[in-house]
C-alpha cells in the first residue's frame, strides 16, 4: 500500500508538472500569435520553412481555383462543415497553400460547396503562417483520393498528401487568410489547442490529487493501528466457558 500511493503521488506531481510547462508553451503561441497580426512581411527566399510559426505574411500571386480542397471535419461555434484549401501559385514558381476559412456543411455530402473564385480576382493574400490541423487520434487521417473530382475532401492532410494529390511541391505551412482580405470566407483565426488557464486548472488538479492520496494514506493507517491495539488491564474480565464442572477436592462422586 505504501509503495502504490508513494508511485501514485510522483505520478500525479510529475503530471501536474507537465501541465505547467505546457501553459508556459500556450503563453508563447498565444504571444506569437498577436504578434503575427501586426506587420506583414514578404516571403523570403528561404520559403515559409524559415519563419515562425504565426507570422504575417503578404503574399501575391494567382490562385489555382481548379484545384482546391475541402478540410472535413472543421467545426464553427458547434455547426460543421470544412475549411477551404486553395493554392496559391506565386510568380516565382513557387506554391503556397491558403486556408481561405471556414464553409458551412450542405443539406447532403454528397453535394459539395461551390467554392470556385472568378479569374479576375486579385490574388492577393495576407494573413499568418500555420500548420495545418492535426487530429486528436490518427484515425482522423484521410488524404484526399486521386481519383476524386475538384474541390478533393480530405480530413487532416499533411502537405505531403496535398503536395501528391497536386503534383507539385508546396510550401511547408498554410497561410491563414486575414479576415480583410478579398476571396474568403468565415476566418475567426484562433491559436490552437487549450489556452494557459485550462493546463493551469489540469496542473493543479493532479497535484490536488497527490495531496488527497496522502491524506488517505494517513487516515487509513492511523484507523488500522487503532484497531491493531491490545486490551488495556481495566478491560472485562474473561468469563470462563460454560460446560460441567469437576468434583472439588475432598468430595466423592455418588
Amino acid at each position: 500500500m505504501t509503495a502504490l500511493t508513494l508511485l501514485g503521488v510522483a505520478l500525479f506531481i510529475v503530471l501536474g508538472r507537465w501541465q505547467w510547462h505546457r501553459a508556459g508553451q500556450a503563453e508563447a503561441l498565444q504571444q506569437a500569435f498577436a504578434q503575427g497580426g501586426g506587420a506583414r512581411i514578404k516571403l523570403p527566399a528561404a520559403g515559409t520553412a524559415g519563419l515562425p510559426r504565426y507570422s504575417g505574411v503578404q503574399l501575391r500571386g494567382h490562385y489555382d481555383s481548379q484545384h482546391q480542397f475541402l478540410l472535413d471535419n472543421m467545426s464553427h461555434e458547434g455547426q460543421p462543415g470544412y475549411e477551404v484549401l486553395t493554392p496559391l501559385q506565386l510568380p516565382d514558381g513557387r506554391t503556397v497553400i491558403v486556408n481561405r476559412g471556414w464553409i458551412p456543411l450542405t443539406q447532403s455530402r454528397r453535394q459539395l460547396p461551390d467554392v470556385g473564385i472568378p479569374d479576375a480576382a486579385d490574388g492577393h493574400a495576407s494573413g499568418r503562417l500555420d500548420n495545418l490541423p492535426r487530429p486528436g487520434i490518427a484515425l482522423g487521417h484521410a488524404p484526399p483520393a486521386r481519383d476524386a473530382p475538384w474541390p478533393k475532401l480530405t480530413s487532416f492532410p499533411t502537405m505531403a498528401d496535398l503536395s501528391a494529390a497536386l503534383g507539385r511541391p508546396l510550401e511547408p505551412d498554410q497561410l491563414l487568410l486575414d479576415a480583410r482580405s478579398p476571396d474568403g470566407y468565415t476566418r475567426d483565426w484562433q491559436p490552437s489547442g487549450m489556452t494557459p488557464a485550462q493546463h493551469l486548472s489540469y496542473a493543479f488538479q493532479w497535484w490536488l490529487f497527490a495531496a488527497v492520496a496522502l491524506v488517505l494514506y494517513g487516515a487509513l493507517n492511523r484507523h488500522r493501528g487503532a484497531a491493531a491495539e491490545p486490551s488495556t488491564p481495566g478491560g472485562p474480565a474473561i468469563r470462563p466457558a460454560s460446560g460441567p464442572v469437576g468434583p472439588r477436592a475432598g468430595e466423592r462422586r455418588a
